[in-house]
């Protein structure tokens, strides 16, 4: 799988990316770090837990870490959640994780066979 093929799959925005990273290479070499980001994993427990502040932290670093390396699809779920726990909604997030959720998912899936095919 090509860095576009993988963006494409995931809903990302491989030319701003490009715009950001400037070469192939730093796209190849930055976006198998996402897998080891532990913001989602934060938020998931935070949430379980009814930690309003963490989740909010944990949901605002993912959308950020998704800004970043143009994961258009999931910066744009982490983003409404984000704007969710912003306002204390915690039973509104709580509900709308499950989106997250399966974009943070075929992401990392994603990521994953793009990583494994570029070993």
């Amino acid at each position: 799988m090509t860095a576009i093929e993988c963006y494409n799959k995931i809903g990302g925005d491989y030319d701003n990316a490009m715009s950001r990273f400037k070469s192939e290479a730093l796209v190849k070499r930055f976006l198998p770090m996402f897998l080891s980001d532990p913001s989602f994993p934060e938020l998931e427990e935070a949430l379980k837990n009814g930690d309003v502040q963490t989740s909010f932290r944990a949901a605002h670093t993912l959308k950020g870490v998704c800004a970043n390396l143009s994961l258009a699809k999931l910066c744009s779920s982490s983003s409404e959640i984000t704007e969710m726990l912003r306002a204390e909604n915690l039973d509104e997030a709580k509900a709308f994780f499950p989106t997250v959720k399966a974009d943070y998912d075929a992401t990392t899936h994603a990521i994953t066979q793009f990583k494994n095919e570029m070993e």
